[in-house]
């Protein structure tokens, strides 16, 4: 997208984009954060249970080469001691082995977390390209690298020079004791010299871990365009969002016209606004409003409502402010509950008087609007 449209990558990375990369296994990773690990924890390792390894490895020794003159003719018995041994042998080595598996399991969860991913594992046929492995070869990355390689180098040679230094008396004096101080003078004289060798590799991993990550953030950094069109992806097209908005409103306002024929009455404003009201005694605390509609939606209301035989009632004011204060499956508001049981009773009145079992109405209710709910009217009224 990049290369077509010109734009420069200077974007940081969505968490869109971040999660997109985890899923396809792209997470920063620093190989010198996981051999730090695993070399500082065995040299740990070897400090605490060396001396228990030594011992065992001592009596299995001493156990291998302990052998009878006769036994020494007899292969079952020499497969048997072999076998023996070799499980001494892996008892003695097994706690140190259990500390460095578990330094290289959970290692790379210092930098980027643990993970597994299929898509990593997938092949890919651009790894095959020579000029691809040839661009590679002499990328950025590369060149880092190549720079941590002489790092590494220089690091660990310069603290094993430390080293040898800061033992090289102790080392002399060895010389001059018995076989068994000497021994254990040098076994400790080695295992921290170990350590501290081991610990010189973590200067490139403070190095290298900011960098894996700055390295991981740069290629994945996007472009403008490439913001925006995740945006539209993740949210919605407005044009999609546009239609889906347009087809819920014609699904809500056939609903709305089907629940016409229910309404006991429709009052209307003869320019612009419709409002079909139902009320139930004894099973609706307040009339409520079952559709409403302004200019051609109206007109629709008002067709029903006469194919059904719904009787409707011109009164602007109060259908203005019925369509303003109330939604449609909502009951009316409380300082309109006079005006409309005013419009209630005069069409009860009137059907009465129609059916011949009343009096005609002499007016009009009045319809009182309290001020805080009166809506001023449309210029065309």
């Amino acid at each position: 997208m990049a290369e077509e449209t010109g734009q420069e990558k200077t974007e940081e990375p969505t968490p869109r984009k971040l999660e997109k990369a985890r899923e396809e296994g792209q997470i920063p990773r620093s190989k010198e954060l996981n051999t730090t690990m695993v070399l500082v924890l065995g040299a740990v390792g070897l400090l605490f249970f060396g001396p228990w390894m030594a011992e065992r490895m001592n009596n299995v020794a001493l156990f291998a080469f302990s052998l009878e003159r006769s036994a020494a003719y007899d292969t079952s018995v020499m497969a048997n001691h072999l076998s023996a041994s070799a499980y001494e042998a892996t008892l003695a080595l097994a706690p140190w082995l259990v500390i460095v598996l578990l330094a290289a399991l959970f290692g790379p969860m210092g930098l980027g977390g643990w993970m597994f991913s299929s898509k990593a594992l997938a092949p890919k046929l651009n790894r095959l390209n020579p000029l691809s492995g040839l661009k590679r070869m002499f990328s950025a990355n590369s060149l880092v690298e190549l720079f941590k390689s002489w790092g590494k180098v220089l690091v660990v040679g310069l603290m094993a020079w430390l080293v040898l230094g800061f033992y090289f008396n102790d080392t002399m004096m060895l010389l001059r004791k018995d076989v068994e101080p000497a021994i254990e003078g040098s076994v400790h004289i080695i295992i921290w010299s170990v350590i501290l060798l081991c610990l010189s590799t973590a200067l490139i991993a403070i190095v290298d871990v900011p960098w894996q990550i700055y390295s991981h953030t740069k290629k994945l950094r996007m472009t403008m365009q490439e913001i925006k069109d995740e945006y539209k992806e993740s949210e919605g097209r407005p044009e999609v969002k546009s239609k889906i908005r347009q087809l819920q409103r014609e699904v809500a306002q056939r609903r709305m016209m089907a629940d016409v024929p229910s309404a006991d009455v429709v009052i209307t404003n003869p320019t612009h606004y419709s409002v079909a009201l139902r009320y139930e005694a004894g099973e609706m605390r307040a009339p409520s409003m079952v559709a409403k509609g302004a200019d051609q939606a109206a007109l629709k209301i008002r067709e029903i409502a006469k194919e059904n035989n719904v009787p409707q009632m011109q009164a602007p004011p109060l259908a203005r402010a019925l369509y303003t204060h109330c939604k449609v499956g909502e009951e009316i508001p409380e300082g309109l509950y006079v005006a409309v049981a005013q419009v209630l009773a005069y069409m009860y009145q009137m059907d009465m008087y129609v059916k011949g079992r009343g009096p005609k109405p002499e007016r009009k209710p009045d319809m009182p609007i309290p001020q805080d709910l009166r809506v001023d009217p449309d210029p065309q009224d």
